[in-house]
């Protein structure tokens, strides 16, 4: 007997659903799965330095989106039930109420205009963008000026 593979789901797309019906009755939760955050758009070596420091954590990734630069955070909110739902709909966060399913990504992967997964990505765009970063020069170390030049005697 050949092992059965298992069938795709098949979800109907925006012009497909029926009166009454609602994306959220057909999708994994897309939503509920990330969140983003607008930052500033990086002008100086400091500026990708800090972003830098985002991607060195897992579960992140930066993106440009019609100019401007966001944060991403790959993280499921715990009040996301196993059936896709949410534990609190009805007393659910403002962000969540006023989210509608005009722009969700329910059919679509993102598409967005630059996308950064790793902080080499980033210093790889910087470097491309920004002057050459300067070396700050060298400092005598803090002994060397404190402690006295002792020679023996001739």
């Amino acid at each position: 007997m050949k092992p059965s593979l298992p069938l795709p789901v098949v979800r109907p797309t925006r012009d497909q659903l029926k009166p009454g019906e609602s994306l959220c009755d057909h999708c994994t939760g897309k939503c509920c799965r990330y969140f983003s955050t607008p930052i500033e758009t990086p002008a100086t070596w400091d500026d990708y330095d800090a972003i830098r420091w985002y991607l060195a954590h897992d579960l992140t990734l930066i993106y440009v989106h019609e100019d401007a630069w966001y944060l991403l955070v790959s993280t499921k909110c715990q009040y996301l039930l196993d059936d896709y739902r949410c534990a609190i709909y009805h007393d659910r966060p403002k962000i969540c109420r006023e989210y509608t399913t005009k722009d969700c990504e329910y059919e679509d992967d993102w598409a967005f205009d630059k996308v950064f997964e790793a902080p080499e990505q980033l210093w790889e765009y910087a470097e491309v963008l920004l002057p050459p970063r300067r070396k700050p020069a060298a400092k005598p170390s803090p002994a060397a000026e404190l402690l006295p030049i002792v020679t023996s005697p001739s």
